[in-house]
């Protein structure tokens, strides 16, 4: 696993990484709350273990932060506070595990396996467009721009998805019009560009490009 892990104390960082690391993890390390959500947003991690007293940006903040902007990254928060509102607090602020320290090394690793298990299946659902600006949640058929829902009519959902499951492949009007109004569509072709527009101005003109010749895709 690639792991991050945002960490103050050297005492806790450094047996934590070589623990890790010798059972074939490759884990990064930083120890201060602003610069680990950074590294957490550049999305290379499959993980992030999380202490919850940081300088900088605290804990349960950098976990808000990420989780309001759509990021899923698995959260396991290590820490020394094992209050019950404490782990309730970070599992409501969108943390996966709650481990209290000191902990054991075989139960963060079967923590760990579990929370990117669980973080891979939600992440198939869930396909991020658009530079990650946009987060389509197929699962349950919402849509995520810059952390916001954003609501869709039924035409509007359904052409956005076509484009987000195959993003970066060019469709053609017609084969937009063939596979979201069926082909009995017997009505204008160009029903297809305004409803792009529709998208674009619900999300930002570059969400969707088009191309002459080529049609329409998402980045």
């Amino acid at each position: 696993m690639r792991l991050l892990l945002v960490e103050d104390d050297r005492r806790i960082a450094l047996p934590t990484i070589n623990a890790l690391t010798d059972v074939g993890h490759d884990v990064q390390w930083e120890a201060d709350g602003t610069q680990g959500l950074a590294r957490a947003q550049e999305g290379r991690f499959d993980a992030l273990l999380l202490d919850v007293m940081l300088p900088g940006l605290g804990g349960f903040e950098v976990a808000r932060q990420l989780r309001t902007g759509g990021n899923e990254l698995p959260i396991v928060f290590l820490t020394a506070r094992g209050g019950l509102e404490d782990r309730v607090e970070g599992l409501d602020l969108g943390g996966d595990a709650y481990l209290v320290k000191p902990f054991e090394l075989p139960e963060l690793l079967a923590v760990l396996r579990a929370v990117v298990r669980r973080g891979a299946a939600v992440r198939s659902a869930r396909i991020v467009f658009a530079g990650g600006a946009g987060l389509l949640d197929i699962a349950v058929r919402r849509l995520l721009w810059q952390g916001q829902t954003v609501g869709l009519t039924g035409r509007e959902y359904a052409l956005l998805e076509v484009l987000v499951l195959s993003r970066e492949r060019w469709f053609t009007r017609e084969e937009l019009l063939s596979r979201i109004w069926g082909p009995e569509f017997t009505g204008e072709m160009r029903v297809v560009d305004v409803y792009v527009s529709y998208l674009r101005r619900k999300l930002a003109p570059e969400a969707i490009q088009s191309f002459r010749g080529l049609g329409y895709r998402v980045p």
